[in-house]
C-alpha cells in the first residue's frame, strides 16, 4: 500500500505544484486524472524519488520513501512521460543493459528476464530491431518492459498513451491491466478513457490539489440527475455560460452540444443525460475553479 500524507512542493519561483496532497493507494490500477499543469508529473517524480518535496510524507509498505529512497528504487518500475534510449541499440541489448543496471548480474538470469519481458510486451519479433525504428506504441511497450525489470511491486506510468493510435492504445492498456492484477500501478493521465477503462480507484488533481477521489462508479453515481444537455448555436454559448454552469462543449453537426451541471431541471430546452466519467471530470474541474 502507498500512503501519501500532506505532500507539498513549492518551486523556487513560488509556484505551488503540490498543495497538501493526501492519497492512499492499494494494490491494483489507480488512476490519477488531471489537466496539463495540474501537478501530476511533479507528484509522480516525487513518489519515484526523483525530487524531494518541500514537506510531507510518503510510505510504501514499510519503506519511508523520502528517508530511504534507495529502498524504494529496488522495488520501483517507472515509465516517465518522456524517456530516452540509445537509438541504434536493439531492444534485446538495451533491456540486457538495463537489467545489469538493476543488479541482475548472472548472465543466465538476465537472458531469462529479457526474453520473458519481450514476450510479455509483444516485442519478441522485433527484439533485434534498433529502437530508432520503433513506432510510438512499440516504444511505450518497451518502456513498460524496462519498468518491469526486477519484478517491481510499485509501478508508475506517466501519460503513457498520449500520441498513440487507437490500436496501439488498446494493446498498451491491455498490457497494463494484466500487470496491475498483482502490484500497485499508478496511471497518471489527462485522458479520461484511460481511467474509465482500467482503474477501480482514482483521484482527480487540479492546481496541485486532490479535488476528488474514490471509485469511478460511485463518483459518477453521485452525478445522477445533475447533468443536462442541449444543442445550441455557437453564438449563444456566452449567454448560456452566464446563466448555467457549463461543464463541457462539443461541436456536433455544425452546432454546439453543451452539458451543464444543475441540481434540478434548468428548463430552457435542456434534457437529462446519464453522466459518465467525462462529465464527472469536467464538473469537478468546473466546480473547483469556480470556488477558487
Amino acid at each position: 500500500m502507498l500512503i501519501i500524507e500532506n505532500l507539498t512542493h513549492v518551486y523556487p519561483n513560488g509556484t505551488v505544484a503540490l498543495d497538501e496532497v493526501n492519497l492512499t493507494v492499494d494494490k491494483g490500477m489507480y488512476g490519477l486524472l488531471g489537466p496539463n499543469g495540474a501537478g501530476k508529473s511533479t507528484l509522480m517524480r516525487t513518489i519515484a524519488t526523483l525530487q524531494a518535496p518541500t514537506s510531507g510524507h510518503v510510505r510504501f509498505g514499510a519503506i519511508d520513501v523520502l528517508k530511504s529512497p534507495e529502498q524504494l528504487r529496488r522495488t520501483l518500475g517507472y515509465l516517465p512521460q518522456d524517456f530516452g534510449v540509445y537509438p541504434r541499440v536493439s531492444a534485446w541489448d538495451m533491456l540486457d543493459h538495463m537489467a545489469v543496471l538493476k543488479g541482475i548480474s548472472d548472465g543466465g538470469d538476465r537472458k531469462e528476464t529479457v526474453e520473458a519481458l519481450l514476450q510479455q510486451t509483444n516485442l519478441w519479433a522485433v527484439r533485434k530491431k534498433a529502437l530508432a525504428g520503433f513506432s510510438g506504441g512499440m516504444r511505450q511497450r518497451f518502456g513498460i518492459a524496462q519498468a518491469l525489470i526486477g519484478d517491481p511491486s510499485l509501478i508508475i506510468v506517466d501519460e503513457p498513451t498520449a500520441g498513440l493510435d487507437p490500436e496501439e492504445r488498446n494493446r498498451f492498456l491491455n498490457l497494463l491491466a494484466e500487470i496491475g492484477e498483482n502490484v500497485v500501478v499508478i496511471l497518471s493521465t489527462h485522458i479520461v478513457e484511460d481511467v474509465s477503462d482500467l482503474c477501480p480507484a482514482m483521484a482527480i488533481i487540479c492546481d496541485g490539489r486532490i479535488v476528488s477521489q474514490g471509485a469511478p462508479t460511485a463518483l459518477v453515481a453521485a452525478l445522477k440527475g445533475r447533468i443536462w444537455k442541449k444543442t445550441i448555436e455557437k453564438a449563444d454559448l456566452p449567454a448560456h455560460r452566464e446563466r448555467h454552469q457549463v461543464i463541457s462543449t462539443r461541436l456536433f453537426a455544425g452546432r454546439t452540444l453543451i452539458h451543464v451541471l444543475a441540481d434540478s431541471d434548468p428548463g430552457d430546452g435542456f434534457t437529462p443525460v446519464e453522466g459518465g466519467l467525462e462529465d464527472l471530470y469536467f464538473s469537478t474541474l468546473s466546480t473547483h475553479r469556480k470556488a477558487a
